[in-house]
């Protein structure tokens, strides 16, 4: 039996500030405008929250209140000394297992703005492995989900964290709805 995508839902995000008096306020709060998404994988969505382009971050530029750091290039690895959080939704395997090939990981990454990300070949475990020069926190929200290593397979369920550390991985969505992660990445270097 194969499983049905379901149409990612929209994640909301909520930005906070002081304003000119220094009283907190929300300057936005709706459905985060940078959407990614995989043809080869019905259901997958990478929704990018915030980006930073350096540690400590930035809350003012110039003087001036930051209301958005999406406008910068999209890639899978925050910028050199930054970070990125986002949110993804894994759908189910059994939706696009059987019929995704090579040449359609190879674009996901091309899309995602990380091509040199993908790790997978021929022996790979899972044909979306991929490793990046990052440190990341994920934290299952919904769902389950496997994370494929290249020597061992850990079963992970809403409430699971994990700290990812530059490795190849992959992760393999073999029930039969949606999983939802929140990944944090920061900028890292072997």
């Amino acid at each position: 039996m194969t499983a049905t995508a379901a149409a990612p839902r929209r994640i909301r995000r909520l930005i906070t500030i002081d304003d000119p008096n220094g009283r907190s306020c929300a300057i936005a709060d709706g459905p985060a405008p940078d959407v990614r998404t995989d043809p080869a994988r019905p259901g997958y969505a990478a929704t990018r929250i915030w980006v930073t382009d350096r540690s400590p971050a930035r809350i003012k530029r110039n003087g001036r209140l930051i209301t958005e750091t999406t406008d910068t290039p999209h890639t899978i690895e925050p910028p050199p000394g930054g970070s990125v959080c986002r949110v993804v939704s894994f759908p189910p395997d059994a939706g696009w297992r059987s019929t995704v090939r090579a040449a359609d990981v190879q674009a996901f990454f091309a899309a995602m703005g990380s091509p040199q990300a993908c790790t997978a070949g021929l022996n790979a475990p899972h044909p979306y492995m991929q490793r990046t020069h990052t440190l990341d926190f994920c934290l299952v929200l919904e769902g389950e989900i496997t994370l494929v290593l290249d020597t061992a397979e850990v079963q992970l369920k809403a409430g699971d964290t994990v700290v990812q550390r530059g490795t190849s991985h992959a992760w393999s969505n073999r029930s039969d709805k949606p999983c939802l992660i929140a990944f944090s990445s920061h900028d890292g270097m072997f």
